[in-house]
C-alpha cells in the first residue's frame, strides 16, 4: 500500500507549486510590460529624446546584470526557494509604485534600477526549482513557466491601455502595485518553506560552491549559450522599448491600440512557448532554437519594409511567435549543460548575460533611431538576432 502512496504524494504538490510559480512569473512580467506602455507618455511629459528613453531601460538591465551573479550564489546557498521568490516579486513591484511619485529623470533611473535588482532573484530560483521537479520534461515545464510571463506581457498592455482612458499614468502606477503584493504574500504563505530536496543536498559551503563554480566555467556551452542569448535579448528589449514608441508617434495609435498590438505580440509568444518546449524535448534544443531565431530575423526585415502599413501590425504577431519560442529552450539547454548543484548560478549567469544584452539594446537602438529614423532600428534588431544564431550554431550537441 505504501509503495503506491509514496510516489503519488509528491506528484500532486508540484502541480500546485508549478501554477503558483507561473502566476508569480506572470507578475514579474506584468510590471515591465506596463512600463513599456507608459514610456511614450513619460517621454512626452519629461521631454525625452529616443536615446534618453532607451537609457531608462538600459539602467534597469545594467542593475539586473550586476545583481544576477550574486543572486545565483544566494539561490545555490540558501534553501528557502519560496521565500526568495516572494521577496523578488515584492522588490520588482514596489519600485514601480515609487515611479508614480517622481518628476525627476534621475529618480526615474534610480527606480528602474531597483527593479533590476529584484528581477535578478526570480529566474535563478524558479527555473532550477521547476527543472528539478520535472527532470524528464524540462522544456515543457519551463515553457509553462514562460507562458506565465507571456500572459503578463500580453494582458498588462490591454488592461493598462484601457485604464489610461480613465486615469493618468501616475494613478495607474499606484493602483497597479496591489496584484504583486497579494501574490508575493501567497508565495510566502504557501511556498515559504519550499525546498528542492533534503537540506544537506541543496545547500553547500562556500568552499564547495567555489569548487563547483570552477567546473561551471569550464562549460563551453555555458559561454556560447549565454552570449547568444545576450544578443537575442538585445533584440527583444529594444523591440519592446521602441515598438510602442513607433506605434504611438509614427503611426498615431492611441494607448489602447498600442496595448492591443503588444497583446498580439505576447499572445503569439504564449502559443509558441509550449510548442517549442515540447518539440525541444523530443527533437533536440538546437534544431528548435536555430529555426526560431532565423525566422525572427526574416520577420524583422519584413517589418522594416512594411513600416507604416497594416502589414507591419500583422507581422507583430508573427514576430512574437518566433521570438518568444526560444526562451524555454535556452533555459532547458543551459540546465542540461551545467552541474545540478550550480543550477541557480548557471541561470544567474545566463540572465546576467541577457541583462547585459537587454541593457545595450535600447540604448543602441535609440542611437540608431536618432540618427537614421525609427524604422532603421528594426534592421538593427534583425542583425542582432542573426548574431545570436551564429553563436548557437557553434554549440556541439
Amino acid at each position: 500500500m505504501s509503495a503506491v502512496v509514496i510516489p503519488q504524494e509528491p506528484a500532486a504538490r508540484p502541480w500546485r507549486e508549478l501554477w503558483l510559480i507561473t502566476i508569480g512569473h506572470g507578475l514579474t512580467h506584468w510590471y515591465p510590460a506596463t512600463f513599456y506602455l507608459l514610456l511614450p507618455l513619460i517621454g512626452t511629459e519629461l521631454g525625452l529624446s529616443y536615446s534618453q528613453i532607451g537609457l531608462i531601460m538600459t539602467c534597469q538591465y545594467i542593475a539586473s546584470a550586476v545583481a544576477n551573479v550574486p543572486g545565483g550564489v544566494l539561490v545555490d546557498t540558501v534553501g528557502r526557494k519560496g521565500l526568495l521568490m516572494a521577496v523578488s516579486l515584492f522588490w520588482i513591484g514596489f519600485p514601480y509604485l515609487l515611479i508614480g511619485f517622481t518628476h525627476s529623470y534621475l529618480m526615474l533611473l534610480a527606480c528602474v534600477s531597483l527593479v533590476g535588482f529584484g528581477n535578478s532573484l526570480w529566474h535563478p530560483t524558479a527555473i532550477p526549482t521547476l527543472a528539478r521537479r520535472y527532470p524528464e520534461r524540462k522544456g515543457l515545464v519551463l515553457s509553462i513557466h514562460g507562458m506565465g510571463g507571456n500572459v503578463g506581457d500580453a494582458v498588462a498592455p490591454v488592461i493598462i491601455g484601457a485604464a489610461l482612458a480613465w486615469f493618468t499614468w501616475r494613478e495607474v502606477v499606484v493602483l497597479n502595485v496591489m496584484p504583486g503584493l497579494v501574490v508575493a504574500a501567497l508565495l510566502f504563505a504557501l511556498l515559504g518553506t519550499l525546498r528542492l530536496a533534503a537540506r544537506k543536498q541543496e545547500t553547500q559551503s562556500v568552499g564547495e560552491y567555489f569548487a563547483g563554480l570552477r567546473e561551471l566555467f569550464r562549460s563551453r556551452a555555458l559561454v556560447l549559450l549565454s552570449t547568444g542569448s545576450a544578443f537575442r535579448t538585445m533584440t527583444q528589449s529594444a523591440l519592446l522599448t521602441f515598438l510602442p514608441v513607433y506605434l504611438a508617434n509614427d503611426m498615431g495609435y492611441s494607448p489602447f491600440w498600442v496595448g492591443a498590438c503588444l497583446f498580439a505580440l505576447q499572445a503569439a509568444g504564449f502559443a509558441a512557448s509550449p510548442i517549442a518546449g515540447h518539440l525541444s524535448d523530443r527533437l533536440g534544443r538546437k534544431q528548435i532554437l536555430v529555426g526560431s531565431m532565423a525566422a525572427t530575423a526574416l520577420v524583422l526585415v519584413a517589418m522594416a519594409f512594411a513600416g507604416g502599413s497594416p502589414l507591419f501590425v500583422a507581422l507583430v504577431a508573427v514576430l512574437g511567435f518566433f521570438l518568444y519560442a526560444t526562451r524555454p529552450v535556452i533555459q532547458a539547454w543551459m540546465l542540461e549543460a551545467t552541474p545540478k548543484n550550480m543550477a541557480g548560478s548557471s541561470i544567474g549567469l545566463l540572465f546576467g548575460a541577457q541583462a547585459i544584452g537587454a541593457a545595450l539594446g535600447p540604448l543602441a537602438g535609440g542611437m540608431v533611431a536618432d540618427r537614421y529614423g525609427l524604422l532603421a532600428a528594426f534592421y538593427f534588431l534583425a542583425a542582432t538576432i542573426v548574431v545570436a544564431n551564429l553563436f548557437v550554431l557553434t554549440i556541439e550537441r
